[in-house]
């Protein structure tokens, strides 16, 4: 809960410096080996000096078959990767491949140039190195993730992001999951990410703990690339009784406490948590709805104002995706 606190914290304050560790980089993009190639990478939310993007990137480029890669930074000028971000300029780094034989990245090898602008993602400038790339691989500010998808959206690219899952529920954002134009990658160990990050205090047990590093739970990889995961069917082993899956109070469906525990019986429409989406198959499951206090997808409306639509007997229950399943 500490970490999630952290998390909304540096939401108001806008302090977002969840850097994402080289490991948790190699875990994830491994899955996706077989989309590189050929492909323009762009990291648009980092210091490419010290970007663990920028790093992986840029080692593994002839592996990958990679055509160029560009990752920018908002007016970073010092290599402390926590820097105030007070230099006047900002710039990106262009790496076309190994030059001299060696196979690293060396420093001659890599195009340093200067934007006019801060590198803020959403600048004109920024937009034209976006426009180049296929395929966009970063973490973004979670305080900005609304504006960032759209953008993405909007220019039509390929990404792999990382974010919190509670994004699952932005009205901004629910309603591409719905439509199958985006999706959860494989993710983070245990649901949980350790960024490395120097503005907050890092309240996990001592089990947990990594020195210089914060522990933030829910964190998840969005994507819009094809996977192995996303065609993996659940399997189902529990028989419906109305006792232990009851109706919403102000929605026509039934209640699922946890994502195993989705009856094989049943072809209604259910809630389950947003956490489902984790196992979400598109071939075995539909998507109708999403509800909280309102509908993900429509927001208060006449006929539901003032009303909890997750409630069961009086008590509401944390967000629920709504689903039925294929025939």
């Amino acid at each position: 809960m500490a970490g999630n606190e952290n998390l909304h914290r540096a939401n108001r304050q806008k302090k977002d410096e969840f850097y994402t560790q080289l490991a948790d980089i190699e875990n994830e993009l491994k899955h996706y080996k077989e989309h590189f190639r050929g492909k323009t990478i762009l990291c648009n939310c980092d210091d490419p000096r010290v970007s663990n993007f920028f790093k992986y990137f840029s080692l593994n480029f002839e592996l990958f078959g990679l055509k160029k890669l560009i990752t920018t930074c908002y007016k970073n000028q010092d290599m402390d990767l926590f820097s105030t971000n007070s230099s006047e300029r900002a710039i990106y780094l262009e790496y076309e491949g190994d030059k001299n034989g060696n196979r690293m990245p060396d420093i001659e090898e890599i195009g340093v140039k200067y934007l006019k602008g801060d590198g803020d993602f959403r600048s004109q400038e920024c937009i034209e190195l976006l426009k180049q790339a296929d395929i966009v691989i970063t973490n973004p500010p979670f305080s900005l993730f609304r504006e960032y998808i759209a953008q993405l959206m909007q220019y039509n690219k390929k990404f792999i992001i990382v974010g919190h899952q509670n994004a699952l529920t932005y009205r901004e954002v629910f309603p591409l999951i719905k439509e199958n134009k985006i999706w959860l990658g494989y993710g983070f160990k245990g649901g949980a990410a350790h960024f490395i990050n120097n503005s907050y205090e890092d309240y996990a047990t001592s089990s947990n703990h990594k020195e210089g590093m914060i522990r933030v739970s829910g964190v998840v990889w969005f994507t819009n690339l094809d996977i192995l995961k996303r065609h993996e069917e659940l399997i189902l082993y529990k028989k419906y009784t109305p006792e232990e899956y009851p109706k919403y109070d102000n929605y026509d469906a039934i209640n699922v406490d946890k994502t195993d525990e989705i009856p094989m019986d049943y072809d209604g429409v259910m809630g389950v948590p947003i956490t489902f989406m984790d196992k979400y198959n598109p071939e075995q499951f539909e998507i109708i709805d999403g509800i909280g206090r309102y509908s993900m997808l429509t927001g208060p409306t006449p006929e539901t104002v003032g009303k909890y639509l997750t409630k069961i007997n009086g008590k509401p229950k944390y967000a629920r995706v709504i689903i039925r399943k294929r025939k």
